[in-house]
């Protein structure tokens, strides 16, 4: 698998389309750092830990919804494998003018960019969530 981030996104759209309540994905510690961020902007319930039938690492996220619909309404992978984005502490973008959350990659770890602003550092801006 070329870019686990952008297949962890599209786990998460495709379930949230078919009204999912979980979705399951490999496990790793940027995947665990993204969900943290998206659990901490309250986009989605939580996650946990645990082992698929083969005894492999999974994650188990468990989806968002308000009235029946999902909370997450739009999803986009910013920096791919194939083009890397990095921002400085002043060009990180503002999603739908502060209603969103762009989630950047920084030397202090995986943050929202208004924590990335008030950390005052840049980074590689792997998604945008609205």
């Amino acid at each position: 698998m070329n870019d686990p981030i952008g297949d962890m996104l599209t786990r998460i759209r495709n379930s949230q389309m078919r009204g999912k309540s979980t979705v399951s994905t490999p496990a790793s510690k940027l995947r665990a750092w993204v969900l943290d961020v998206l659990a901490d902007e309250g986009y989605i319930r939580g996650y946990e830990r645990s082992n698929d039938a083969s005894g492999h690492p999974t994650l188990e996220i468990s989806l968002k919804y308000y009235d029946g619909t999902p909370v997450i309404r739009e999803l986009k992978r910013v920096s791919k494998p194939g083009r890397r984005v990095y921002m400085g502490v002043n060009d990180v973008p503002q999603v739908r003018q502060g209603l969103g959350v762009s989630i950047v990659s920084t030397s202090k770890g995986v943050m929202s960019d208004a924590n990335a602003r008030a950390a005052n550092v840049g980074g590689e801006v792997l998604c945008t969530v609205f």
